[in-house]
């Protein structure tokens, strides 16, 4: 069996046992909000987002707060007592997590993220030899788990192709600003011979991909993605053609 083939058929077990272990451990928080404790004196309750709003409440050291969403750099907030008010970054960033160290803005920004559902890209790159231009959306399922749809046109020397492609995605770890993901999909290879070629014909053929790659989070709805993808076009009469496709680009989502 060729490499590429059989990285085609371990990657697949490989991504449904990840995902099975990261979505038993992490389904029961996904739905919450997160807590943060209070680490400096206290903490000030605006009734809005920004300075200009009164403060209405404060917080002692010592106390969490559940943080509900984010304004430019405020954040909405609610209290053990049930006081919801919005509080400023420089203020939120000084307190700590359940783990017991400082919430950075970095988090802040990944948190985001996490909370956000629908996603779009662009990318180009390379399949096999040719150049490759790629659109992208997706939708995430669970903090780990992302279903994409893909659509990739090839500008090939002797053909066109196009590929369509639905793809689930693993994010092994979502709260990292660079994490690496894992994806298997199925789709459609369509090619379209050159006009010169008189004697080459039209196909539509399934397909099965599978690849590997890294996001890394540019801002707070921004991220840069690069990956590397192995492709199983059948033919027919159990015969197969693989390729390699390799691209980068950028993604947003809200």
């Amino acid at each position: 069996m060729k490499i590429k083939s059989l990285f085609l058929f371990i990657l697949p077990a490989v991504f449904f046992l990840a995902s099975g272990r990261i979505y038993a451990a992490e389904a029961s928080d996904s739905e919450q909000l997160q807590s943060v404790t209070i680490s400096d004196a206290y903490i000030e309750l605006h009734t809005g987002p920004g300075s200009g709003y009164p403060i209405f409440y404060v917080e002692e050291r010592g106390k969490k707060i559940k943080i509900i969403k984010r304004k430019t750099d405020w954040f909405k907030v609610t209290t053990d007592s049930k006081k919801t008010g919005w509080v400023n970054r420089e203020q939120l960033e000084r307190t700590l997590t359940d783990a017991g160290v400082k919430k950075t803005f970095k988090d802040i920004l990944i948190d985001d993220y996490l909370k956000s559902r629908l996603e779009f890209g662009i990318a180009g790159g390379l399949f096999e030899s040719e150049q490759s231009f790629t659109l992208r959306v997706g939708y995430k399922m669970t903090p780990n788990i992302t279903f994409e749809l893909a659509y990739t046109k090839i500008a090939g020397r002797f053909s066109s192709s196009t590929l369509y492609q639905g793809n689930f995605h693993l994010l092994l770890y979502p709260d990292d600003r660079l994490t690496p993901f894992m994806y298997i999909g199925y789709g459609k290879f369509e090619n379209v011979p050159a006009t010169s070629l008189v004697s080459a014909k039209n196909s539509n053929l399934d397909m099965g991909n599978a690849g590997i790659g890294i996001k890394f989070y540019l801002s707070d709805r921004f991220y840069f993605r690069a990956d590397a993808s192995t492709y199983v076009v059948l033919v027919g009469d159990n015969r197969s053609d693989e390729y390699s496709h390799y691209n980068a680009g950028f993604s947003f989502f809200f």
